[in-house]
């Protein structure tokens, strides 16, 4: 027996053409499509240690990790499958359309959840109300087995339980999707195993590995039947021997004794477990022989799986390794047609646990679907080829990149203007600015904006004061790509605005009845500490105002005397709790004749208005 080199907690399950590993922290299911292309879905799940103290006790862990498992799985395999067989991308059927505009729900649902119920009662039928009906049957036409309390009763039923499990398993083997299915299982395997015999996770180490595995569900599931033979031996013996229970009717003695079946199959389920767990530790030959009969059942639920199965499992696994190593790997969803609200929430979520602003979310699901926010209390069903357009976008954000440079535009003042990393995104706070300086041109006034990145506030000035008076307007910032966004979106917008390239008043002529800038004022210290999104995206030029963020405003009030007429206005956006600051530095160096405030909608300082 080759000795195993690294230990893992990963274990996994076939599903629809695909494969799902789970690890400590998350789960990821691989499955390849119709036209042959690798899907992902990658989520975190609660690590043992933040469960609860019970599920982590002795005994009691196998019953919580037997119906999580259970939960996880049936989900895995009903996810694999939309994503795997549904119908191709803008295509659904009459029959999915009026389900959607009738009842709000979609095909799949109805499937799931009809497959997920009829699941569980083909498993209780077949293991429990089989069995045990077979048994009274034989019981009754040969008395030398003995009542319900006998020994032999009991491992008749555990027999028959064994004989139906191998029959049920065999009988798959018609339906070829099952074959392909038990090929996945394989993989999984292969690919486990290959991972703890310290091999590179490459398709030609794993197919070199054994495609049976000491923590197989086959393997539990054979345990669980040799279990339940002891286990429900006692319980016969109790109501039968011990409790001599008999009503006298023979159907209600059966369902009770069926019932109470029931209620000790998390018992069965704890013991199993943890006999799983005791022979997967021990790799001593000496055990070999209590592993063989779920080895051997392994032989029928496992088939030698094709390189495109082994791709499947192999991503799965590393997806799981990686998620499981770095919390902050993001989470990935399959496209399948699904309800709007399950998904908004699901999108919320994840933002939120990826300190990404849940707004964001809301955004991209209106955007995509041509609705307003407003709408998105109205339940609808998504199409798969509507979900892909969603994803696709919220994954790219799930990485930081902020949502307007995703879709390359951003809507500022009732305009529509381009943004990507040459130029920071306008924030709805700068729009105050733009409305006090648009009240304070007056018929022939001039406007100079500096910094102005992508033209945002010289654009909406420019139109605004069109619309009622003739006004120029001069746009000035140091960065040329910074230029080359703002140009476009004034030609895009039919914005008449002459731009220049200077760093602040360096290369302006003329004087201006207005100037607005909304320049750099983050303290340099502090660029480390914004939000992703800003930090690592948005360019620092637009960002960093020096040690205390106020080195444009120095560089504004020393030079702005020049190029300002009297009774001109300046009109400047500041950082929180910078305004009186801002204020001094124009009354010491500019000497202003008057400085106020102005407060943005969440009653910060913000915007400062300086006459001359």
């Amino acid at each position: 027996m080759e000795k195993k080199t690294n230990c893992t907690y990963i274990g996994g399950q076939a599903v629809i053409e695909g494969v799902m590993m789970r690890g400590k922290r998350a789960m990821a299911t691989v499955v390849r499509d119709e036209k042959g292309e690798l899907h992902t879905e990658a989520r975190r799940v609660k690590p043992p240690e933040e469960r609860g103290r019970l599920s982590r006790m002795f005994f009691f862990r196998g019953i919580f990790n037997f119906v999580s498992s259970l939960a996880m799985g049936m989900g895995a395999l009903m996810r694999s499958s939309d994503a795997a067989l549904s119908s191709e991308e803008g295509e659904t059927s009459k029959f999915s359309k009026w389900l959607s505009e009738r009842f709000k729900i979609s095909a799949g649902d109805i499937l799931t959840g009809f497959s997920m119920v009829l699941g569980v009662a083909l498993a209780l039928v077949l293991f429990l109300f089989c069995p045990n009906w077979f048994t009274d049957l034989i019981a009754k036409a040969a008395p030398v087995i003995g009542s319900r309390g006998s020994i032999w009763y009991s491992l008749i039923e555990g027999g028959f339980r064994l004989v139906i499990f191998i029959c049920y398993v065999l009988l798959t083997f018609l339906i070829p999707s099952v074959r392909r299915t038990y090929m996945y299982h394989g993989a999984e395997h292969k690919t486990i195993n290959c991972y703890e015999h310290g091999k590179e996770l490459t398709k030609e180490n794993v197919k070199s590995c054994s495609r049976l595995h000491d923590r197989c569900g086959t393997t539990f599931i054979f345990i669980v039947l040799i279990v339940s033979i002891l286990v429900y031996s006692l319980v016969n013996w109790l109501v039968a021997g011990v409790l001599g229970l008999n009503t006298g009717i023979a159907a209600l003695d059966f369902l009770i004794l069926f019932l109470l079946r029931l209620l000790f199959l998390p018992i069965v389920a704890g013991i199993s477990y943890e006999v799983l767990k005791l022979l997967a530790k021990i790799q001593s030959p000496v055990v070999l022989p209590l592993k063989a009969p779920g080895y051997l059942m392994q032989l029928l639920t496992t088939r030698e799986p094709d390189d495109d199965m082994l791709d499947c499992a192999i991503d799965a696994f590393k997806k799981v390794l990686e998620m499981d190593d770095n919390p902050a790997v993001p989470e990935k969803l399959f496209a399948t047609e699904t309800k709007m609200l399950k998904l908004l929430e699901t999108l919320k979520t994840n933002f939120a646990q990826a300190g990404i602003d849940e707004s964001d979310a809301e955004w991209i699901v209106s955007i995509s679907l041509g609705i307003t926010r407003g709408n998105l209390k109205e339940e609808r069903v998504v199409s798969k080829a509507e979900c892909e357009k969603i994803l696709t976008v919220y994954e790219e954000r799930l990485t930081g990149r902020p949502l307007w440079y995703i879709y390359g535009d951003t809507d500022f003042y009732g305009y529509t203007l381009k943004v990507d990393e040459r130029v920071l995104i306008p924030r709805p706070e700068t729009e105050i600015l733009v409305r006090h300086a648009v009240t304070a041109l007056s018929e022939g006034d001039s406007l100079l904006d500096l910094c102005t990145g992508s033209g945002a506030i010289a654009i909406a000035c420019a139109l605004e004061a069109a619309k009622d008076k003739n006004v120029t307007v001069t746009a000035a910032d140091i960065s040329d790509g910074a230029l080359e966004v703002a140009r476009e979106n004034a030609r895009a917008n039919k914005a008449n605005v002459q731009f220049v390239k200077s760093d602040l008043f360096e290369n302006v002529r003329g004087r201006f009845n207005v100037i607005t800038a909304n320049p750099p004022y983050v303290p340099s210290a502090e660029i480390e500490t914004l939000s992703p999104d800003v930090r690592d995206f948005e360019p620092r030029l637009a960002l960093d105002g020096g040690a205390d963020g106020l080195d444009f405003y120095r560089r504004i009030a020393a030079k702005i005397g020049r190029y300002i007429v009297h009774g001109g206005l300046c009109i400047l956006e500041v950082g929180e709790d910078q305004a009186q600051e801002v204020i001094r530095i124009f009354r010491e160096t500019a000497r202003c004749d008057f400085a106020m405030v102005v407060k943005d909608l969440a009653g910060i300082d913000r915007i400062v208005k300086i006459g001359f």
